[in-house]
């Protein structure tokens, strides 16, 4: 789940020559480092009307697995909302998984599938279900010396493999280059336990999903909003990373706060994917909105004072929100953990978001995000079906 668009030149260079000097992530966490006003923490005044609980923030480094970060953390605070003491569950081993899950279909494709560390929501819930869940302590994924995750060479070098395979020398394929694929990631990442001890008991990965971990990978249901397709019925995700051509809903896009405010009243936390590249969104500044007038066409003072206190925003139609997704505008570069909403003092509600780059913002690791910019960026979203709203349930089917 990272950016591939038109803008701005240097992260599609990140994302399409290659990740030799930094990663798509990188490339994206930097571009957003302009994105800021001096005074904004000073500025805001928020106050919680609902904060669920959650783990602790982490850092997903030099790495496009916020889909991973992003999702386990919305299943620890699951563990927490069905009673269970909730367990850093290892980001890495989903990821690797759905590596190896995305090599298989990647040549079955003849290579014309994404490749690369990009994922969507549902596939943590798809490798929780196929492969199981292990702890943090347990697989950390640091296999080389380093102290944070750092994947661009193993991303080349596991390319490399596959597209020697699409081209097939030998006239027919063998057996032997799944295993060939999977030892360069594993080299990187490590070996995947087949058994495991936490808390002086013995578990493979399927056994600690089941006893520990307690969850249901059938009770989560995933959500887009696409104007040009059938409502209240399943659609194709069009978005680069979907590698497994999953299926979401497509719901109406008012539909989307609903059912997150919804979710949120009824004490379940929210998976969350979207266009984060906008002028408007403050990774440093903790605060994301649609602003009334576009970024070129703001003065100077109100550009330096973007993130300078509550601002009036555009009406997003769904008009708006699916022309911005057709000509690359909105497009699928990253996935955070919704745990709450806040009012600003001037009684402007946003969503609490948790996300995965470390605690060295405003709010140590957390964004307020107005609700208009959820209507106008969401690629798609996932929350346990006992959240989704009778109305909303009884239309899908679910």
């Amino acid at each position: 789940m990272y950016k591939l668009s038109i803008k701005p030149f240097f992260i599609v260079t990140a994302l399409v020559v290659g990740m030799h000097t930094m990663t798509a992530q990188d490339g994206l966490v930097n571009s957003l480092k302009v994105n800021a006003s001096a005074k904004s923490a000073e500025s805001f005044q928020f106050t919680d009307v609902i904060n669920l609980e959650n783990t602790s923030v982490k850092n997903q480094g030099s790495s496009g697995t916020c889909w991973s970060y992003s999702t386990n953390s919305f299943l620890e605070s699951e563990m927490i909302r069905i009673g269970k003491q909730p367990v850093e569950l290892s980001q890495v081993f989903s990821a690797r998984n759905a590596y190896v899950e995305k090599g298989k279909n990647y040549v079955r494709m003849h290579g014309a599938v994404t490749l690369g560390d990009g994922g969507e929501l549902h596939d943590v819930i798809n490798m929780y279900k196929k492969y199981g869940a292990v702890p943090q302590s347990v697989y950390t994924g640091l296999n080389y010396g380093t102290s944070k995750n750092k994947f661009a060479e193993m991303a080349s070098l596991s390319e490399a493999v596959l597209t020697a395979v699409v081209k097939n020398p030998n006239g027919e394929l063998t057996p032997n280059w799944e295993k060939a694929y999977a030892a360069v990631i594993d080299s990187y990442l490590g070996q995947v336990p087949e058994n495991f001890t936490y808390k002086g008991k013995s578990y493979t990965p399927q056994t600690f999903a089941k006893e520990v971990v307690g969850i249901n990978p059938d009770e989560y249901v995933e959500f887009a909003s696409y104007a040009d397709k059938p409502y209240y019925s399943k659609t194709m995700m069009m978005v680069p990373d979907n590698w497994s051509f999953d299926l979401a809903y497509n719901i109406k896009m008012n539909d989307m706060t609903n059912i997150i405010d919804n979710a949120l009243k009824n004490g379940y936390t929210v998976a969350w994917a979207s266009d984060v590249s906008e002028k408007s969104f403050s990774w440093k500044n903790g605060v994301a909105y649609v602003p009334t007038k576009k970024f070129d066409e703001m003065t100077a003072e109100e550009k330096e004072n973007m993130f300078n206190g509550p601002k009036q925003e555009l009406e997003i139609t769904e008009e708006i929100r699916q022309k911005a997704f057709d000509n690359y505008q909105t497009t699928d570069d990253h996935a955070m953990h919704i745990v709450g909403i806040a009012k600003d003092q001037m009684g402007k509600e946003y969503y609490i978001v948790k996300n995965s780059w470390g605690t060295t913002n405003d709010y140590k690791g957390y964004l307020y995000v107005s609700k208009n910019f959820v209507k106008y960026k969401t690629t798609s979203f996932m929350v346990n079906k006992g959240g989704i709203p009778t109305d909303i349930v009884k239309k899908i089917g679910a």
